[in-house]
């Protein structure tokens, strides 16, 4: 499986087109759906029609940039002008966008090749890609268990070599947890560090998109092509967007790392902590200082996310509603019957599940005791945060506390679901960069994720020591069977 930097260096020594790469991927993806099922749309024609000026581009002399011609993967609640964006939901099954989200358009100026859109949990409402409304996507390690989820499709498709990189979206976890169980590299940028004009907003506060990669300088690549300040979303922040791949530095002497003694209680799984501690010791063994650190609200992440983020989807979704733009109920009795067939004809069981929750805790009598204590207790996990980088550069966890579960395992108990955010929570409250990279396999074979926090805007940080512990093993070499087609 190549690099973005090896098939960049494929197409301008001329060895192969940008036509043979898209049609490498194509072929693979043709090969794998019937089992994997990642994609809720593939977009042949388009990819095509872009690696024809990719190579187009080559043939008159003109330079291009890393991104050119490297198939990629977009999650299906990023809006691509002319392609069908649904969410998985029944409610935007038809819904073709009018326009292009910013990072989509960055990346088609970059001259990137979306190969298709990936599939999801509906709305981004889910741990495992199974409440999708149109297929469940398989782990390419074992067709019998999740991918993780929301970003289930974009991390299944990136390993099993179906594109190079794919962009996810991350409103609780839902890149991190699906680049562990996939075994690859998942990123969640600073919030406002990447334009969210253009995704479907789930929560708001929380959303940020970040890249899927197979390495650590491949993400690096990616975020550097999708990162800067977008005048078209009000979160944006204005900041100079470095070359993120000026940190992969081998060396970690000097680095101060922080374990966070509360991820390693009760739940997790003695073979993930394991997997971890030695990891940890890794980093050690390179250069780094290892402290322990607390941040004693960590646990109280779950409870707070699940008023916060349920309030801002019931918010955000009350625009489905049969009038504007999705589906529409057929021959309702008057208006009411409209609204409330459409939307329940439309959304499935989570995301009503938390549309119900997210409108009584913000509803009369109830905001002051839910919603307003959550915000409380995000602002003081955001001072542990604060509080912990005064020591160290950046913090490390398990990704998630389990390795990836069989489908159906958990779709009967909502509160088992929830829990495998447990690890990547306080980091979208907080808005800081997070990043999961492979570090070991369980004895069935699964791969297990090492979660990388920094601090605001530290993805540099988050880099080096990704890349230095990269260089140092070999888990990013391995590939599951199936990719092996």
């Amino acid at each position: 499986m190549a690099s973005i930097r090896e098939l960049h260096q494929q197409l301008i020594r001329k060895e192969r087109s940008a036509v043979e790469i898209a049609q490498a991927a194509l072929a693979q993806i043709q090969a794998l759906e019937p089992t994997l099922h990642s994609f809720l749309a593939v977009t042949a024609d388009h990819a095509l029609a872009q690696a024809q000026q990719v190579d187009a581009q080559l043939a008159a002399g003109e330079d291009i940039g890393l991104l050119a011609g490297i198939p990629i993967g977009i999650k299906d609640n990023l809006c691509t002008q002319g392609i069908r964006t649904t969410c998985a939901s029944r409610i935007l099954e038809q819904f073709i966008p009018p326009y292009e989200s910013t990072v989509t358009q960055k990346l088609m100026e970059a001259g990137a090749v979306m190969v298709g859109k990936t599939n999801m949990d509906e709305f981004a409402m889910g741990g495992s890609t199974e409440t999708s409304a149109f297929q469940m996507t398989a782990n390419p390690w074992d067709t019998s268990r999740v991918p993780g989820g929301s970003s289930g499709g974009s991390a299944a498709a990136v390993a099993a070599g179906e594109c190079t990189v794919s962009l996810g979206s991350d409103t609780g976890g839902s890149i991190r947890q699906p680049a562990a169980f996939c075994g690859i590299v998942g990123l969640k940028p600073t919030y406002g560090l990447v334009s969210r004009y253009g995704l479907v907003a789930f929560a708001s506060s929380l959303d940020q998109i970040g890249p899927f990669a197979r390495t650590v300088e491949d993400a690096a690549i990616l975020l550097g092509a999708i990162a800067g300040y977008d005048p078209k979303d009000s979160t944006s922040i204005k900041v100079e967007v470095p070359d993120y791949t000026q940190f992969l530095i081998p060396d970690l002497k000097g680095k101060k790392i922080g374990v966070i003694q509360e991820t390693f209680g009760q739940g997790l799984d003695p073979t993930v902590a394991a997997a971890v501690r030695q990891a940890i010791q890794q980093l050690q063994d390179l250069g780094a200082e290892i402290i322990e650190i607390s941040c004693p609200r960590f646990r109280y992440g779950i409870a707070a996310y699940y008023i916060i983020a349920p309030s801002e989807a019931s918010a955000n979704l009350a625009r489905y509603d049969g009038v504007k733009f999705g589906s529409r109920s057929e021959k309702p009795e008057n208006l009411i019957d409209m609204y409330t067939r459409t939307r329940a004809e439309g959304f499935g069981a989570e995301v009503k599940r938390r549309i119900m929750i997210g409108t009584y805790v913000l509803s009369a009598g109830y905001y002051d005791a839910y919603y307003l204590k959550a915000q409380k207790v995000r602002t003081l996990m955001k001072q542990d945060f604060e509080h912990a980088f005064s020591q160290v550069d950046v913090l490390v966890s398990p990704t998630a506390p389990t390795t990836a579960f069989r489908a159906g395992d958990k779709t009967a108990d909502p509160l088992s679901m929830y829990l495998v955010d447990l690890m990547t929570i306080p980091v979208n409250l907080a808005g800081l960069p997070g990043m999961s990279i492979p570090c070991g396999f369980d004895g069935q074979g699964l791969p297990i994720g090492l979660q990388l926090i920094g601090n605001v805007l530290r993805e540099d940080q988050l880099f080096q020591v990704a890349y230095a512990y990269e260089k140092a093993t070999t888990w990013h070499q391995r590939h599951p069977q199936l990719a092996k087609v």
